[in-house]
C-alpha cells in the first residue's frame, strides 16, 4: 500500500462490491470474484461491515499480488481499494 492518503469512498474505481452485512469470508470471496472480471491495473472498491475483513484484505493483497492501494474505516463501514495485478504476478492466476 502507498503512503499517500486516498479517500477510499470517493476514489475513482472501475467496479464496486457492496458486502455490507456479510461476515467473513464472504467480503473477500466477493472481491475475488469481482477481480476476475477486471483488467490489469483497474481498481475495485469493496465496502464491508465485518471488522475481521481488515486482516483478510491485508493478507490477501500480500499473497495474491493485487495491490491494496487504500483502506479506511468510517462509522463502522470498511472501504478497501484493490488494484488488479498483472496475472504473472498474481497467485490467483486471473
Amino acid at each position: 500500500m502507498t503512503d499517500r492518503v486516498i479517500d477510499c469512498f470517493t476514489h475513482p474505481v472501475t467496479a464496486e462490491v457492496n458486502a455490507y452485512g456479510l461476515r467473513c469470508p464472504l467480503p473477500l470471496l466477493k472481491a475475488k470474484q469481482a477481480l476476475r472480471d477486471l483488467a490489469v491495473g483497474e481498481v475495485l472498491r469493496v465496502l464491508a461491515t465485518d471488522a475481521g475483513s481488515v486482516r483478510d484484505f491485508q493478507a490477501f493483497a500480500n499473497i495474491s499480488g493485487h495491490e491494496l492501494i487504500g483502506y479506511i474505516e468510517r462509522d463502522g463501514a470498511f472501504c478497501y481499494l484493490l488494484k488488479k495485478a498483472n496475472s504473472a504476478n498474481s497467485a490467483t492466476g486471473k
